[in-house]
């Protein structure tokens, strides 16, 4: 079984996390009908619960996204959580067997890597919705992108937008976006 390290991802994303301004809470993201402060939202809650898997120790609820519900301490809150998911990963224990997130019962090894792909994902989401500069790591975006190329062409439209077409020798963070329905050329209107 080959283990990845969400360390690199969670630091990337922290780094993220930290540059969000008050006044872009409202702004769009790439996620349709998703400003920031959901992103931030759905981050804060995917964290959790995805340490909370790793752990085996799953919570109940499925994942929301709810810019009326950000918490109140998120610039200290999701960077910690992002912290506590990449420890709890660490463990071996959290890779055997089963975990739960979000109601579903997967393999471990494919929860890590959903864990993976949503912090990876929405960590640019919210660096091009806030333009910043977003420096996940190859390995994470290349384990990301195995993730969601294992759903070939029957892909859950609940997950995944449509394919956008991406070069082959394109970045591998631009891969993984177009992959999951993003456009890696996205930015903000205005």
């Amino acid at each position: 079984m080959t283990t990845i390290d969400l360390g690199p991802a969670a630091a990337a994303v922290t780094a993220v996390v930290a540059g969000v301004r008050d006044d872009q809470l409202s702004a769009p993201t790439p996620c349709t009908e998703m400003p920031v402060a959901a992103v931030l939202d759905h981050l804060a809650g995917l964290t959790h619960a995805f340490r909370m898997a790793a752990e085996k120790t799953p919570v109940d609820g499925a994942p929301r996204a709810s810019a009326d519900a950000l918490p109140a301490d998120w610039r200290t809150r999701i960077p910690e959580q992002l912290d506590a998911l990449a420890v709890a990963w660490r463990e071996p224990s959290a890779w055997q067997g089963t975990a739960s997130a979000g109601g579903v019962v997967m393999p471990a090894d494919v929860c890590a890597l959903v864990a993976l792909d949503e912090v990876v994902v929405h960590g640019w989401d919210l660096a091009v919705a806030t333009g910043q500069p977003y420096a996940v790591d190859d390995a994470s975006a290349e384990a990301a992108m195995g993730f969601v190329a294992s759903f070939g062409d029957d892909r859950p439209p609940s997950l995944f937008g449509p394919r956008v077409p991406v070069p082959d020798d394109a970045p591998a963070l631009d891969r993984l976006i177009g992959a999951t329905g993003r456009d890696p050329s996205w930015r903000p209107p205005g």
